[in-house]
Protein backbone atom coordinates (compact mmCIF):
# COMPACT_ATOMS: atom_id res chain seq x y z
CA UNK A 1 0.00 0.00 0.00
CA UNK A 2 3.13 1.92 0.16
CA UNK A 3 4.46 1.67 -2.71
CA UNK A 4 1.14 1.91 -4.26
CA UNK A 5 0.38 5.00 -2.68
CA UNK A 6 4.18 5.97 -3.52
CA UNK A 7 3.40 4.92 -7.01
CA UNK A 8 0.40 6.70 -6.94
CA UNK A 9 1.98 9.64 -5.45
CA UNK A 10 5.04 9.38 -7.49
CA UNK A 11 2.69 9.22 -10.97
CA UNK A 12 0.76 12.39 -9.72
CA UNK A 13 4.29 14.22 -8.96
CA UNK A 14 5.12 12.74 -12.82
CA UNK A 15 1.99 14.23 -14.24
CA UNK A 16 2.22 17.18 -12.17
CA UNK A 17 5.47 18.13 -13.10
CA UNK A 18 4.71 18.92 -16.50
CA UNK A 19 1.69 21.35 -15.76
CA UNK A 20 4.54 22.88 -13.07
CA UNK A 21 6.87 23.45 -16.10
CA UNK A 22 4.05 24.38 -18.07
CA UNK A 23 2.94 27.38 -15.42
CA UNK A 24 6.45 28.12 -15.30
CA UNK A 25 7.27 29.22 -19.33
CA UNK A 26 3.82 30.93 -18.36
CA UNK A 27 4.64 32.78 -16.06
CA UNK A 28 8.01 33.68 -17.25
CA UNK A 29 6.43 34.54 -20.54
CA UNK A 30 4.48 36.95 -18.75
CA UNK A 31 7.09 38.36 -16.83
CA UNK A 32 8.97 38.79 -20.10
CA UNK A 33 6.18 40.55 -21.49
CA UNK A 34 5.79 42.76 -18.81
CA UNK A 35 9.04 43.68 -19.08
CA UNK A 36 8.85 44.15 -22.57
CA UNK A 37 6.07 46.68 -21.57
CA UNK A 38 8.05 48.40 -19.65
CA UNK A 39 10.97 48.99 -21.31
CA UNK A 40 8.59 50.03 -24.55
CA UNK A 41 7.05 52.59 -21.98
CA UNK A 42 10.24 53.82 -21.28
CA UNK A 43 11.19 54.15 -24.87
CA UNK A 44 8.12 56.13 -25.77
CA UNK A 45 9.36 58.51 -23.29
CA UNK A 46 12.67 58.83 -24.23
CA UNK A 47 11.11 59.99 -27.96
CA UNK A 48 8.79 62.18 -26.63
CA UNK A 49 11.53 63.89 -24.57
CA UNK A 50 13.87 63.50 -27.29
CA UNK A 51 11.05 65.50 -29.45
CA UNK A 52 10.64 68.29 -26.83
CA UNK A 53 13.64 69.16 -26.59
CA UNK A 54 13.94 69.69 -30.20
CA UNK A 55 10.74 71.57 -30.47
CA UNK A 56 11.99 73.80 -27.69
CA UNK A 57 15.53 74.09 -29.60
CA UNK A 58 13.87 74.92 -33.42
CA UNK A 59 11.92 77.62 -31.37
CA UNK A 60 15.29 79.45 -29.76
CA UNK A 61 16.84 78.79 -33.05
CA UNK A 62 13.91 80.59 -34.47
CA UNK A 63 14.14 83.70 -32.28
CA UNK A 64 17.88 84.11 -32.98
CA UNK A 65 17.46 83.70 -37.05
CA UNK A 66 16.92 87.05 -38.98
CA UNK A 67 13.87 87.37 -41.19
CA UNK A 68 13.82 86.63 -44.56
CA UNK A 69 13.55 89.83 -47.28
CA UNK A 70 11.39 87.42 -49.36
CA UNK A 71 8.99 88.04 -47.11
CA UNK A 72 6.18 90.26 -48.34
CA UNK A 73 5.73 92.39 -45.32
CA UNK A 74 9.04 92.50 -43.57
CA UNK A 75 9.04 93.98 -40.07
CA UNK A 76 12.07 95.92 -39.25
CA UNK A 77 14.22 94.35 -36.48
CA UNK A 78 15.42 96.88 -34.49
CA UNK A 79 17.04 95.36 -31.77
CA UNK A 80 19.75 93.95 -34.09
CA UNK A 81 19.80 97.09 -36.38
CA UNK A 82 23.01 99.46 -35.90
CA UNK A 83 22.05 102.69 -34.55
CA UNK A 84 22.68 105.37 -37.76
CA UNK A 85 23.82 108.47 -37.27
CA UNK A 86 23.68 111.59 -38.72
CA UNK A 87 24.53 112.42 -42.47
CA UNK A 88 27.33 114.78 -41.47
CA UNK A 89 28.43 113.31 -38.00
CA UNK A 90 31.51 110.62 -38.79
CA UNK A 91 31.49 107.14 -38.16
CA UNK A 92 34.33 105.67 -35.88
CA UNK A 93 36.12 104.44 -38.35
CA UNK A 94 36.37 108.13 -39.98
CA UNK A 95 33.66 107.31 -43.22
CA UNK A 96 30.11 108.73 -43.40
CA UNK A 97 27.59 106.14 -42.10
CA UNK A 98 26.74 105.51 -46.17
CA UNK A 99 30.50 104.41 -46.87
CA UNK A 100 30.58 102.14 -43.54
CA UNK A 101 27.24 100.63 -44.82
CA UNK A 102 25.98 100.22 -48.21
CA UNK A 103 22.71 99.12 -47.42
CA UNK A 104 22.04 103.35 -46.17
CA UNK A 105 22.73 104.32 -49.69
CA UNK A 106 19.37 103.23 -51.63
CA UNK A 107 18.06 106.04 -52.89
CA UNK A 108 20.25 108.51 -51.36
CA UNK A 109 22.78 108.81 -54.37
CA UNK A 110 22.73 112.63 -55.06
CA UNK A 111 21.77 114.10 -58.59
CA UNK A 112 24.36 114.66 -60.73
CA UNK A 113 23.03 117.96 -62.62
CA UNK A 114 25.25 119.20 -66.02
CA UNK A 115 24.71 122.15 -65.14
CA UNK A 116 26.79 123.16 -68.60
CA UNK A 117 24.28 121.98 -70.95
CA UNK A 118 22.47 124.68 -71.99
CA UNK A 119 18.72 123.17 -73.54
CA UNK A 120 16.66 124.87 -75.89
CA UNK A 121 12.84 124.30 -76.71
CA UNK A 122 12.32 125.11 -80.42
CA UNK A 123 9.04 125.25 -81.98
CA UNK A 124 8.55 125.66 -85.86
CA UNK A 125 5.70 127.02 -87.95
CA UNK A 126 5.15 127.69 -91.53
CA UNK A 127 3.36 130.80 -92.92
CA UNK A 128 -0.10 129.40 -92.38
CA UNK A 129 0.96 129.22 -88.40
CA UNK A 130 1.31 125.17 -88.94
CA UNK A 131 3.62 122.91 -86.70
CA UNK A 132 6.62 121.70 -88.64
CA UNK A 133 7.62 118.42 -87.47
CA UNK A 134 10.06 115.81 -88.86
CA UNK A 135 13.01 118.17 -88.97
CA UNK A 136 16.09 116.20 -87.86
CA UNK A 137 19.36 117.82 -86.13
CA UNK A 138 21.51 119.16 -89.24
CA UNK A 139 18.43 121.44 -90.25
CA UNK A 140 19.61 123.84 -86.80
CA UNK A 141 22.17 125.73 -85.74
CA UNK A 142 22.61 127.45 -82.44
CA UNK A 143 24.55 130.73 -81.03
CA UNK A 144 25.78 131.91 -78.32
CA UNK A 145 26.26 135.70 -78.58
CA UNK A 146 28.29 135.37 -82.02
CA UNK A 147 30.05 131.78 -81.63
CA UNK A 148 28.53 129.29 -83.11
CA UNK A 149 27.74 126.23 -80.83
CA UNK A 150 28.27 122.54 -81.10
CA UNK A 151 24.69 120.75 -80.70
CA UNK A 152 25.30 117.49 -78.54
CA UNK A 153 21.33 117.09 -77.77
CA UNK A 154 18.46 116.90 -80.22
CA UNK A 155 15.10 115.76 -79.56
CA UNK A 156 12.11 115.45 -80.61
CA UNK A 157 9.88 113.51 -78.34
CA UNK A 158 6.77 114.10 -76.49
CA UNK A 159 8.38 114.33 -73.24
CA UNK A 160 6.06 114.32 -69.79
CA UNK A 161 5.27 118.47 -69.04
CA UNK A 162 4.71 120.45 -65.69
CA UNK A 163 1.61 122.82 -66.78
CA UNK A 164 0.38 126.16 -64.94
CA UNK A 165 -2.82 127.91 -65.94
CA UNK A 166 -3.06 131.79 -64.92
CA UNK A 167 -6.22 131.98 -65.31
CA UNK A 168 -8.21 136.28 -65.11
CA UNK A 169 -11.29 135.99 -62.60
CA UNK A 170 -11.48 140.09 -62.58
CA UNK A 171 -14.96 141.95 -63.30
CA UNK A 172 -14.18 142.61 -67.03
CA UNK A 173 -14.10 138.41 -68.02
CA UNK A 174 -18.04 138.33 -67.21
CA UNK A 175 -19.42 138.18 -70.35
CA UNK A 176 -16.42 135.98 -71.35
CA UNK A 177 -15.97 133.02 -68.36
CA UNK A 178 -18.12 130.13 -69.87
CA UNK A 179 -15.81 130.45 -72.99
CA UNK A 180 -12.66 131.02 -70.46
CA UNK A 181 -13.59 127.97 -68.49
CA UNK A 182 -14.11 125.94 -71.45
CA UNK A 183 -10.56 126.79 -72.67
CA UNK A 184 -8.65 126.05 -69.37
CA UNK A 185 -10.15 122.06 -69.50
CA UNK A 186 -9.21 121.57 -73.65
CA UNK A 187 -5.93 123.10 -72.64
CA UNK A 188 -5.84 120.41 -69.82
CA UNK A 189 -7.39 117.37 -71.93
CA UNK A 190 -4.32 117.74 -74.53
CA UNK A 191 -2.50 116.40 -71.23
CA UNK A 192 -0.65 112.79 -71.22
CA UNK A 193 -0.83 110.30 -68.27
CA UNK A 194 2.46 111.27 -67.08
CA UNK A 195 1.43 115.33 -67.37
CA UNK A 196 1.18 117.21 -64.10
CA UNK A 197 -0.96 120.56 -63.73
CA UNK A 198 -2.27 123.63 -61.67
CA UNK A 199 -4.47 126.39 -61.90
CA UNK A 200 -4.40 130.00 -60.46
CA UNK A 201 -7.03 132.18 -60.80
CA UNK A 202 -6.31 136.22 -60.37
CA UNK A 203 -8.74 139.20 -59.56
CA UNK A 204 -7.80 140.95 -56.42
CA UNK A 205 -4.85 138.92 -55.73
CA UNK A 206 -3.93 135.58 -57.15
CA UNK A 207 -4.74 132.41 -55.60
CA UNK A 208 -3.90 128.43 -55.93
CA UNK A 209 -7.46 127.51 -56.70
CA UNK A 210 -5.58 123.50 -57.55
CA UNK A 211 -2.39 122.08 -56.30
CA UNK A 212 -0.20 119.99 -59.14
CA UNK A 213 -3.08 116.78 -59.84
CA UNK A 214 -3.62 114.45 -63.21
CA UNK A 215 -7.13 115.09 -63.02
CA UNK A 216 -8.63 117.18 -65.21
CA UNK A 217 -12.26 116.72 -63.85
CA UNK A 218 -11.10 117.62 -60.44
CA UNK A 219 -10.31 121.29 -61.80
CA UNK A 220 -13.41 121.63 -64.07
CA UNK A 221 -15.51 121.26 -60.85
CA UNK A 222 -13.63 123.81 -59.43
CA UNK A 223 -13.59 126.09 -61.91
CA UNK A 224 -17.61 126.15 -61.76
CA UNK A 225 -17.47 127.97 -58.16
CA UNK A 226 -15.00 130.58 -59.50
CA UNK A 227 -17.04 133.58 -60.30
CA UNK A 228 -15.70 136.84 -61.95
CA UNK A 229 -15.17 140.16 -59.79
CA UNK A 230 -12.19 142.62 -58.71
CA UNK A 231 -9.52 143.99 -60.56
CA UNK A 232 -6.53 142.42 -62.28
CA UNK A 233 -3.15 141.36 -60.06
CA UNK A 234 -1.78 139.79 -63.31
CA UNK A 235 2.13 140.36 -62.09
CA UNK A 236 1.63 139.29 -58.93
CA UNK A 237 -0.07 135.65 -60.53
CA UNK A 238 2.42 135.08 -62.79
CA UNK A 239 4.89 135.37 -59.92
CA UNK A 240 2.69 132.51 -58.14
CA UNK A 241 2.60 130.38 -61.06
CA UNK A 242 6.54 130.72 -61.37
CA UNK A 243 6.89 130.16 -57.52
CA UNK A 244 4.61 127.33 -58.21
CA UNK A 245 6.86 125.81 -60.74
CA UNK A 246 9.17 124.89 -58.21
CA UNK A 247 7.22 122.28 -57.28
CA UNK A 248 7.05 120.42 -60.23
CA UNK A 249 8.29 116.80 -60.75
CA UNK A 250 8.95 116.88 -64.80
CA UNK A 251 11.72 118.65 -66.22
CA UNK A 252 9.43 120.78 -68.81
CA UNK A 253 7.55 123.36 -67.57
CA UNK A 254 5.28 125.83 -68.80
CA UNK A 255 2.67 128.05 -68.26
CA UNK A 256 -0.29 129.40 -70.10
CA UNK A 257 -2.36 132.93 -69.09
CA UNK A 258 -5.84 133.45 -70.35
CA UNK A 259 -6.46 137.22 -69.79
CA UNK A 260 -7.92 139.85 -71.47
CA UNK A 261 -6.67 143.28 -69.96
CA UNK A 262 -3.31 144.74 -68.82
CA UNK A 263 -2.60 144.74 -65.15
CA UNK A 264 -4.20 147.08 -62.65
CA UNK A 265 -3.66 145.81 -59.29
CA UNK A 266 0.03 144.22 -58.81
CA UNK A 267 2.33 144.36 -56.00
CA UNK A 268 4.97 143.08 -58.21
CA UNK A 269 6.42 145.27 -61.15
CA UNK A 270 6.20 144.48 -64.61
CA UNK A 271 10.01 144.85 -64.78
CA UNK A 272 10.39 142.53 -61.91
CA UNK A 273 8.20 139.87 -63.30
CA UNK A 274 10.34 139.93 -66.78
CA UNK A 275 13.72 139.52 -64.55
CA UNK A 276 12.38 136.42 -62.83
CA UNK A 277 10.68 135.05 -65.98
CA UNK A 278 14.16 135.58 -67.34
CA UNK A 279 15.88 133.02 -64.42
CA UNK A 280 13.06 131.14 -64.71
CA UNK A 281 13.47 127.73 -66.99
CA UNK A 282 9.82 127.53 -67.92
CA UNK A 283 7.87 128.41 -70.91
CA UNK A 284 5.27 130.93 -70.80
CA UNK A 285 2.71 131.26 -73.06
CA UNK A 286 -0.90 133.62 -73.40
CA UNK A 287 -4.25 134.08 -74.79
CA UNK A 288 -5.11 137.52 -74.77
CA UNK A 289 -8.79 138.68 -74.68
CA UNK A 290 -8.10 142.12 -75.79
CA UNK A 291 -11.07 144.33 -76.73
CA UNK A 292 -10.79 146.20 -80.17
CA UNK A 293 -10.88 149.98 -78.73
CA UNK A 294 -9.42 149.48 -75.08
CA UNK A 295 -10.12 152.50 -73.13
CA UNK A 296 -7.70 152.54 -70.16
CA UNK A 297 -3.82 152.33 -70.19
CA UNK A 298 -3.01 149.24 -68.99
CA UNK A 299 -5.73 147.75 -71.60
CA UNK A 300 -3.97 149.42 -74.37
CA UNK A 301 0.11 148.08 -73.09
CA UNK A 302 -1.30 144.95 -72.41
CA UNK A 303 -0.76 142.55 -76.13
CA UNK A 304 3.01 144.27 -76.16
CA UNK A 305 3.43 143.15 -72.18
CA UNK A 306 2.34 139.45 -72.99
CA UNK A 307 3.92 139.12 -75.57
CA UNK A 308 7.02 140.91 -74.25
CA UNK A 309 6.76 138.44 -71.23
CA UNK A 310 6.51 135.37 -73.37
CA UNK A 311 8.76 135.77 -76.19
CA UNK A 312 11.70 135.78 -74.20
CA UNK A 313 10.58 132.14 -73.06
CA UNK A 314 10.19 130.99 -76.26
CA UNK A 315 6.34 130.58 -75.62
CA UNK A 316 4.15 132.74 -77.76
CA UNK A 317 1.43 135.19 -77.58
CA UNK A 318 -2.05 134.56 -79.11
CA UNK A 319 -4.54 137.58 -79.38
CA UNK A 320 -8.38 137.08 -80.23
CA UNK A 321 -10.91 138.93 -79.90
CA UNK A 322 -13.78 136.48 -80.18
CA UNK A 323 -14.25 134.44 -77.09
CA UNK A 324 -15.73 130.96 -78.96
CA UNK A 325 -11.49 130.49 -80.42
CA UNK A 326 -10.57 130.06 -76.87
CA UNK A 327 -11.17 126.46 -76.87
CA UNK A 328 -9.16 126.07 -80.35
CA UNK A 329 -6.68 127.94 -79.19
CA UNK A 330 -5.72 126.28 -75.68
CA UNK A 331 -5.99 123.39 -77.78
CA UNK A 332 -3.57 124.21 -80.17
CA UNK A 333 -0.91 125.71 -78.05
CA UNK A 334 -1.45 121.94 -76.02
CA UNK A 335 -0.19 120.54 -78.75
CA UNK A 336 2.48 122.48 -80.13
CA UNK A 337 3.84 121.77 -76.35
CA UNK A 338 3.81 118.27 -77.60
CA UNK A 339 5.71 118.83 -80.90
CA UNK A 340 8.54 120.99 -80.01
CA UNK A 341 12.52 120.14 -80.78
CA UNK A 342 14.64 120.11 -77.82
CA UNK A 343 18.44 121.58 -78.79
CA UNK A 344 21.44 121.08 -76.31
CA UNK A 345 24.34 122.80 -76.13
CA UNK A 346 27.51 123.24 -73.86
CA UNK A 347 29.17 126.62 -74.50
CA UNK A 348 32.07 126.87 -75.92
CA UNK A 349 33.38 129.76 -73.66
CA UNK A 350 31.58 129.11 -70.24
CA UNK A 351 31.40 131.67 -67.57
CA UNK A 352 30.12 131.21 -63.96
CA UNK A 353 29.44 135.17 -63.95
CA UNK A 354 25.62 135.61 -63.63
CA UNK A 355 25.13 137.16 -66.92
CA UNK A 356 22.98 137.11 -69.68
CA UNK A 357 23.67 135.35 -72.23
CA UNK A 358 21.92 135.89 -75.86
CA UNK A 359 20.69 132.37 -77.85
CA UNK A 360 19.77 132.30 -81.14
CA UNK A 361 18.39 129.27 -83.40
CA UNK A 362 18.46 129.41 -86.93
CA UNK A 363 17.06 127.20 -89.26
CA UNK A 364 18.50 125.35 -92.45
CA UNK A 365 15.27 124.39 -93.67
CA UNK A 366 14.98 121.68 -96.45
CA UNK A 367 15.04 122.81 -99.81
CA UNK A 368 11.42 123.10 -101.15
CA UNK A 369 9.45 124.28 -98.04
CA UNK A 370 8.26 128.05 -97.62
CA UNK A 371 10.11 130.60 -95.10
CA UNK A 372 9.48 128.81 -91.72
CA UNK A 373 9.56 130.96 -88.24
CA UNK A 374 11.46 129.78 -85.10
CA UNK A 375 10.36 129.72 -81.75
CA UNK A 376 13.16 129.84 -79.22
CA UNK A 377 14.12 131.28 -75.76
CA UNK A 378 16.56 134.30 -76.46
CA UNK A 379 18.86 133.48 -73.92
CA UNK A 380 19.40 132.81 -70.15
CA UNK A 381 21.32 133.79 -67.13
CA UNK A 382 24.76 131.81 -66.87
CA UNK A 383 25.29 130.39 -63.36
CA UNK A 384 27.19 132.75 -60.74
CA UNK A 385 28.88 129.39 -59.25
Amino acid sequence: MARSNGKIGGSSRRRLLPEVRLNSVGIGRIACNAQTKRHDTARTLQILLVLVGFLISFACFAQTTPQSTDAVHVSPEVASQPAIASPSTPEPGGGTPSEENPALRTHTRPMKVDVDLVLVPVTITDPMNRLVTGLEKDNFEVYEGNEKQKIRHFSSEDAPISLGVIFDMSGSMSNKIDKSREAVVEFFRTANPQDEFFLIAFNDKPEVVSDFTSSVDDIQAKLIYLQPKGRTSLMDAIYMGLHQMRKAHNEKKALLIISDGGDNHSRYTESEIKSMVKEADVQIYAIGLFDSSPTTPEERSGPITLSEITDVTGGRTFTIDNPNELADVATKIGIELRNQYVLGYRPTKPARDGKWRKIKVKLIPPKGLPPLHVYAKTGYYAPSQ
